[in-house]
C-alpha cells in the first residue's frame, strides 16, 4: 500500500506522510508493527498478548478503539489510505472539533476529505485541527496519509491530561453511531483529555497484562469499568473476586502511586441483578463486593481511589431507555453515559490527595 511518497507541496500536489511520521499525532496506542504494507496500531502491547491465552483478546486488542490521529494544517484535501476489515464501524473525520464525515469502509480504500479554508483570518495562518478517528469495532490498518495543496502540517496540540479506561464492551461500546461518539470519546473530546480506551468486548477479566500495561502508560486519570464480563461468563467466584479487584488495582500502582483512580460498578441489568450465575454470583454481588474491595484498598491507605456507582450512572429505572439490548448503550445511550461518568470523572480528577 504505497504511493508518491515525498511528492512535495504546492498548488494541486500532495505530500504523503508514512503513518510513523512525528508530524502525526497519535493517541491511544500503546505499539505498532507493519503488516500488509501498512501500519496497524495496538492498544496492548502485541508481544504480551500471548499471556491472556485468549485469541478474541488478541483479536480484540487490534480493534483500535479510541485511537485518533491529529494534525494542524492548511491543506486543501486530506487523503487516507486504509485496509479495514468487513463489519467494522466507520472512520470519523473531525475538522476543528466537528463531524466533517463519516465513512463506511471494507477492504483497502483510498479516501479524500476536502478541507474548506478557516471562516475567519487567524494568527496561525488558517490552521484546522483534523482528526481522524479509526473504526472501535473491527480491525484496521493505516497506509500513507496525504495532504494536497498544504503548506503546513503541524501534531495536534494536546496538553489535556491522559485517561486510561478499561473495561468490558460497555466501554469497547458496540452501538455507537460512530468511533469519535462513543461515550469515551465523547468525554475526551469535551474535556480535553486525551483518551486511551482499553476496552474489550466480553474480554474484561483482569488479565494481568492489562494491569501491567495501564502500570507502563502515562496517565493522570484511571478508569476501570469492572464486573459484568465476570457475571456474564463466570469467570470469578465469591471467594476470588474481590482479592482480584484488590490485585489488579495495586499492580496498577505500582507505576501510579497517586494517580486517582476511579473504579465504575456494573451498571443496572435487569434481568441480571438477582439471577445466580453458574458460579453463584448475582449482578448485585458483584457490584457490592466490588465496592468492598475498593473500601479495603482505601483502609489501607489508597487516598486516591473511588467507586463510581453503575446504579447511579444507569438505574435499573432507567435501563429500558439507555441500553438496546439490556446491556449495551444505544447510540443516544452513550450520550447518557458520557454525561454521567464524565462528571464523575471530572470529580475524582479534581480531588487528588497529596
Amino acid at each position: 500500500m504505497s504511493g508518491p511518497a515525498g511528492s512535495g507541496a504546492g498548488e494541486g500536489a500532495t505530500e504523503w506522510l508514512s503513518p510513523d511520521d512525528p508530524r502525526l499525532s497519535w493517541d491511544g496506542v500503546a505499539q505498532a508493527e507493519w503488516s500488509q504494507g501498512a501500519w496497524l496500531p495496538r492498544r496492548i502491547p502485541g508481544d504480551r498478548l500471548a499471556t491472556t491465552l485468549s485469541p478474541n483478546f488478541a483479536r480484540l486488542a487490534a480493534m483500535p478503539a479510541g485511537i485518533r490521529c491529529g494534525v494542524r494544517t492548511d491543506a486543501e484535501e486530506l487523503v487516507l489510505r486504509l485496509i479495514v476489515e468487513a463489519g467494522s464501524a466507520p472512520v470519523d473525520i473531525r475538522v476543528d472539533g466537528v463531524l466533517e464525515r463519516r465513512v463506511e469502509i471494507s477492504g483497502e480504500r483510498e479516501i479524500a476529505v476536502p478541507l474548506a479554508p478557516a471562516a475567519a483570518p487567524s494568527a496561525d495562518g488558517g490552521l484546522r485541527d483534523v482528526e481522524v478517528w479509526l473504526p472501535n469495532l473491527g480491525r484496521a490498518l493505516v497506509g500513507e496519509i496525504g495532504f494536497r495543496g498544504r503548506s503546513t502540517v503541524l501534531p495536534a496540540e494536546r496538553t489535556g491530561p491522559r485517561w486510561v479506561t478499561y473495561g468490558s464492551s460497555l466501554t469497547h461500546s458496540m452501538f455507537a453511531s460512530g468511533p469519535s461518539e462513543t461515550w469515551t470519546a465523547l468525554v475526551a473530546a469535551e474535556q480535553g483529555w486525551r483518551l486511551h480506551n482499553l476496552g474489550f468486548a466480553g474480554e474484561a477479566h483482569l488479565d494481568g497484562v492489562v494491569a501491567r500495561t495501564i502500570r507502563a502508560l502515562p496517565a493522570d486519570l484511571i478508569s476501570l469499568e469492572l464486573g459484568i464480563n465476570v457475571y456474564t461468563r463466570d469467570t470469578f467466584s465469591v471467594r476470588s473476586w474481590a482479592p482480584a479487584v484488590c490485585g489488579f488495582i495495586e499492580t496498577i500502582r505500582d507505576g501510579h502511586p497517586d494517580v486517582p483512580i476511579a473504579v465504575i460498578t456494573p451498571l443496572a441489568s435487569p434481568e441480571r441483578e438477582r439471577a445466580a450465575n453458574n458460579v453463584g454470583l448475582t449482578l448485585e454481588q458483584v457490584r457490592a463486593y466490588t465496592e468492598e474491595a475498593v473500601r479495603v484498598l482505601e483502609g489501607l491507605g489508597d487516598k486516591n481511589l473511588r467507586t463510581v456507582d453503575g446504579l447511579a450512572v444507569v438505574p435499573v429505572s432507567e435501563a429500558a431507555e439507555v441500553f438496546a439490548d439490556g446491556l449495551h448503550p444505544t447510540a443516544a445511550g452513550e450520550h447518557v453515559l458520557a454525561a454521567r461518568i464524565g462528571s464523575a470523572l471530572r470529580e475524582t480528577l479534581s480531588t487528588v490527595s497529596p
